[in-house]
């Protein structure tokens, strides 16, 4: 590690970083995900119910008695909500892999171009 030069394990502190990133974004992503397969879960649970049942949302550590429409409607607007950040997160997560490509690339270059006159 010691013969590698200042720049190249400067790149490969920025790639390990870029890797924490992508890792941290995807657990995101997958909490993200489950959660709308929960909602949707819940929406068809209550699709079947009729409009008047008794239906329950939890409100922090309260469960609040709600109508069977004002449920639907919150269940789809966390739906929608939680899409979207799923959608920024991939954006953010293809960002960081064409870096952490690209910076790989970098590295790989440098390190075989370093390598070849030294074996030679």
């Amino acid at each position: 590690m010691q013969n590698i030069s200042p720049k190249i394990q400067n790149q490969l502190a920025m790639l390990q970083q870029i890797q924490q990133q992508l890792q941290t974004i995807l657990s995101q992503k997958n909490q993200y995900e489950m959660a709308v397969r929960e909602a949707k879960r819940a929406q068809e649970e209550i699709k079947d119910a009729a409009d008047d049942a008794p239906m329950y949302m939890s409100v922090g550590t309260v469960m609040v008695q709600k109508k069977k429409e004002v449920v639907n409607l919150k269940l789809t607007d966390k739906v929608e909500t939680l899409e979207l950040r799923i959608k920024s997160l991939e954006k953010q997560e293809k960002m960081l892999q064409g870096k952490f490509e690209q910076l790989q690339a970098q590295i790989k270059s440098a390190l075989e171009g370093k390598s070849a006159p030294s074996a030679a």
